[in-house]
């Protein structure tokens, strides 16, 4: 996989435009620290594209939620915690 600056991304954008398709993809850095990723997509794979990184995103979303869960011990909490704890919260609404 390649990597590029947002410098070189600004100055070279038309020769990393041709690049990219054989590529496949592309990190971005700024101050040698990955921030974007530059995938190569059509219109034909465009959606399927897209919904594999929300796929993968999500993935992370919910191992770091399960993460945090352990690390803090709230993986522990019965289901009658759990609905005790909603129902306080719903009483505390405003109606």
């Amino acid at each position: 996989m390649k990597f590029l600056s947002v410098r070189d991304l600004r100055g070279k954008s038309a020769q990393i435009w041709k690049e990219l398709p054989s590529e496949g993809e592309m990190v971005v850095t700024s101050n040698g620290r990955p921030i974007a990723i530059l995938a190569a997509t059509s219109e034909s794979t465009f959606e399927d594209s897209l919904s594999a990184l929300r796929t993968a995103r999500s993935i992370d979303a919910v191992a770091a939620l399960q993460s945090r869960s352990a690390e803090t011990g709230t993986d522990r909490i019965s289901l009658s915690e759990i609905n005790r704890e909603i129902k306080s919260v719903r009483r505390r609404r405003p109606k």
